[in-house]
């Protein structure tokens, strides 16, 4: 069961200038959703609304998936240097209105995920004018993936992964917009679990932590029904917990399974 699980991201985040201030990724990256622009080796960049987005090659261990990320880091930390600019790793920014002025930056959501607790298309959220947000979604794949395990997989990222985000991320802001939990998008290998915002590729350590939470999740859904049945009976307080970022909350549910 779950053999054979690969980890991919593409995580987002923004650029600003020297003094801070948030720049948009438009004409700066190049890349679109449709055609990321390759940089060689599996990887690949792209502008998504005024944000930089990553892609990844599947990682089969922690060592790789951190270095991988980290790779593409690097990359666009030079990058951004060329244009005297920096990198913004942060959940949320709030832009001025000329650097929201291009057709682009208007652009909100693309194609809607689904929430894995309610099996339901997620409604597309009202985002305040000036805010844009950066998420650090993770593509999970295994051996011949069947949608009550895309399912589960979801559900026990959000147990694992997402209630233990709170531990890292306090930027309650992004959570009330985007990142519901069991946000996610059904993949031929797997699933795109889209719950988590960027705050994992801040460092190594960080990025390290989410592929073992990962890996909890999954050593946690290969118990079979009783994971199941566990995950059924605390979706209330799982699903409260990511969307109202309780703490409270959160520290019965890590006694009772050992998230962290």
């Amino acid at each position: 069961m779950y053999d054979n699980v690969m980890r991919g991201a593409d995580p987002e985040l923004f650029l600003m200038d020297m003094q801070g201030n948030p720049v948009t990724s438009i004409g700066k990256i190049g890349g679109t959703k449709m055609e990321p622009r390759d940089i060689g080796g599996g990887y690949a960049v792209q502008e998504d609304n005024v944000s930089v987005e990553f892609n990844i090659p599947p990682a089969g261990s922690r060592d790789v998936f951190v270095a991988e990320i980290h790779h593409v880091l690097a990359y666009l930390e030079e990058y951004a240097k060329q244009m005297n600019l920096q990198l913004n790793i942060q959940p949320t920014a709030e832009f001025s209105e000329e650097q929201l002025s291009h057709p682009q930056a208007q652009e909100l959501g693309c194609e809607p995920d689904f929430c894995a607790w309610t099996l339901k298309e997620n409604p597309r959220p009202t985002v305040p004018k000036l805010l844009r947000s950066s998420g650090g979604h993770l593509h999970l794949s295994w051996k011949n993936p069947k949608m009550h395990e895309r399912i589960a997989v979801i559900r026990a990222h959000d147990l694992f992964c997402g209630t233990a985000s709170l531990l890292h991320d306090n930027n309650t802001l992004r959570r009330s917009i985007y990142g519901k939990a069991g946000a996610f998008r059904s993949k031929h290998y797997g699933v795109e679990w889209r719950t988590a915002s960027n705050f994992w590729i801040s460092s190594r350590e960080l990025t390290a932590w989410m592929y073992d939470q990962s890996e909890k999740a999954f050593e946690f859904l290969r118990e079979g029904k009783k994971a199941v049945a566990a995950l059924e009976k605390e979706a209330n307080a799982i699903v409260q917990c990511i969307n109202t970022s309780d703490m409270a909350i959160f520290e019965r549910l890590n006694r009772r399974y050992n998230i962290t």
